[in-house]
C-alpha cells in the first residue's frame, strides 16, 4: 500500500503518523493491547494487514505487547536498525512499511524471539 505523506497524516491520528511513519515509539505501560487477553488477530493499524496472533501474545515484562512470532501470512519484514546508539532489528508491516517496534532473541521457546509491538501500530480484531 503505497501512499503520500499527506495521504498517511489524513488517514492516521497524530500518533499514529508519529509511530508507524516516523518510527516513533510509545510509552511503555501505556499501550490499549499491552494487557488484552482476547483470542484474535493483531492487524496493521495503517493497511489491516494480519500480523500476529493472540496464540503466540505473551506477558514479557518490557511495556509493550509481545509476541513470540508473526503469523504465517507473512507481512512481517525486518531491517537492521543502528539509530540511538543501538544494534537492533526493526519490524515492519510487509505491505505498507509501518513501523511496529522491534524483535530481540531473548523470547520463549520454541522461537526465542521476542516481537516488541507499539500498540498504537497494530488493531486487535477478535475472533469470529
Amino acid at each position: 500500500m503505497k501512499l503520500t505523506d499527506e495521504q498517511w497524516r489524513e488517514k492516521l491520528t497524530e500518533e499514529e503518523y508519529r509511530v508507524c511513519r516516523q518510527k516513533g515509539t510509545e510509552r511503555p505501560f501505556t499501550g490499549e493491547l499491552l494487557h488484552n487477553k482476547e483470542t484474535g488477530n493483531y492487524t496493521c493499524t495503517c493497511c489491516g494487514s494480519i500480523l500476529f496472533s493472540s496464540e503466540d501474545k505473551y506477558d514479557s515484562g518490557c511495556g509493550w505487547p509481545s509476541f513470540s512470532a508473526h503469523t504465517k501470512h507473512d507481512n512481517v519484514a525486518f531491517h537492521q536498525d543502528n539509530t540511538l546508539g543501538m544494534q537492533r532489528i526493526e519490524i515492519v508491516c510487509k505491505n505498507c512499511d509501518a513501523h511496529l517496534g522491534h524483535v530481540f532473541p531473548d523470547g520463549p521457546a520454541p522461537t526465542g524471539q521476542r516481537y516488541c509491538v507499539n500498540s498504537i501500530s497494530v488493531r486487535f480484531s477478535p475472533e469470529k
